[in-house]
């Protein structure tokens, strides 16, 4: 299901790329463009067969992923944020998932993880109160994965729990007009007492130590990989679609150009534009090999039923962060050389400038804290972080 899924995308770019301007004005991707994608496959690629999915090999959807954010980039990242969902609902209880996916197999969910969410214990499950900020694609779902501490008898935090929320439960608040990524539709969500039931929470530490309770009903490979694996590349497989669109625009819009001034001649001839496109195309191709390789070795682990060593997630981890760096070099590259051609408002190549520095500012992309962890691992020191 996989490559007709990619197949089906490419169909779709053309559209896509014409409604990138109107997605970066408005602020939101356009609903006939999540319709188009869901009936493509792309929102089930990682959802469990026995829920209408495919239960496709990761890499596949960072594949897709990294399409679609070459011609959108606002596109690409809100569909990666929405189309990882589906497998961290696989985690969940079954009840959750059944839930959710037991009348619509197609449901989307957003999310917002920061545990800004204050949980208080209750009969059957907790009350929940908060204000999550950053729910990319949150008005095309109709349901939420908060984060939230839950409080003791103190009122000290004593644990960290993703939650998951119905619509019905919560209020979305139109506050995203930002310098990049305009079109995610990251919005605030705003929930006040409402009341979660124990098998729509998981415990991040359970999650983090391949412990969900979903792996007793979705015993295939794709849900024994780690949360830190498939969820922090799924946050760098847009910015690396970004960098393609950005060199694939850069080397169209370059090709034929004359300068106008430093002599005339051919921009294309000029021995110093043609460095700057081997050194961007060389950190795009390095961001692509590394990282797929990476995950590719996770998902085999998993195939093979094994553990999947610490050394190997500390790698995922260097890599996707280094790949986000590589990503940011490329089109930084492009976006200068191109000189004012890359100042236009709206043109791909500022589009994809904005919004991939937009994208490396996630938690996910905090480049010395996932360095750190894998020099600490190098030199035999314990590491203990949820994103590995």
């Amino acid at each position: 299901m996989s490559n007709e899924v990619i197949d089906a995308v490419r169909t779709l770019l053309p559209k896509i790329a014409e409604r990138a301007r109107s997605t970066d004005e408005d602020r939101r991707v356009p609903a006939e463009s999540i319709t188009e994608l869901a009936r493509a496959g792309v929102f089930r690629m990682l959802q469990p067969k026995r829920y209408g999915g495919a239960e496709s090999d990761p890499v596949s959807f960072y594949e897709v992923v990294r399409e679609i954010s070459a011609v959108c980039g606002s596109t690409g990242w809100t569909v990666a944020v929405l189309g990882v969902h589906p497998w961290q609902l696989g985690l969940f209880d079954e009840a959750a998932q059944d839930e959710v996916w037991g009348s619509d197999q197609d449901a989307l969910i957003s999310s917002s993880y920061a545990p800004v969410g204050r949980l208080v214990p209750a009969e059957g499950g907790y009350r929940l109160s908060g204000r999550w900020r950053f729910s990319s694609g949150c008005e095309h779902a109709s349901w939420a994965m908060l984060g939230g501490l839950v409080l003791g008898d103190q009122g000290r935090p004593v644990d960290f729990l993703t939650v998951l929320v119905p619509r019905s439960d919560y209020v979305i608040e139109d506050v995203w007009d930002v310098i990049g990524l305009r079109g995610t539709g990251s919005n605030d969500i705003l929930v006040e007492d409402a009341f979660v039931p124990a098998h729509r929470v998981m415990r991040n530490h359970d999650m983090a130590q391949l412990r969900g309770p979903g792996q007793k009903v979705n015993t295939g490979p794709l849900y024994r990989i780690p949360f830190g694996t498939v969820f922090t590349t799924t946050i760098t497989a847009p910015v690396i679609g970004m960098a393609v669109g950005c060199y694939r625009s850069y080397v169209t819009a370059m090709r034929d150009r004359v300068r106008l001034s430093l002599g005339g001649g051919r921009f294309a001839e000029d021995q110093f534009a043609q460095v700057a496109v081997a050194r961007a195309a060389s950190e795009i191709d390095a961001a692509i090999l590394q990282t797929d390789r990476n995950v590719r070795e996770v998902y085999e682990h998993a195939v093979r039923g094994e553990t999947i060593p610490a050394e190997l997630r500390l790698r995922v981890r260097r890599d996707q962060v280094r790949a986000t760096e590589r990503a940011l070099e490329a089109i930084d590259i492009l976006f200068k050389t191109a000189g004012g051609n890359s100042l236009s408002r709206g043109n791909p190549i500022e589009r994809a400038w904005r919004d991939a520095h937009a994208g490396s500012v996630h938690v996910a992309n905090d480049v010395e804290r996932a360095l750190a962890m894998y020099g600490r691992g190098e030199f035999g020191l314990t590491v203990e972080d949820n994103l590995i």
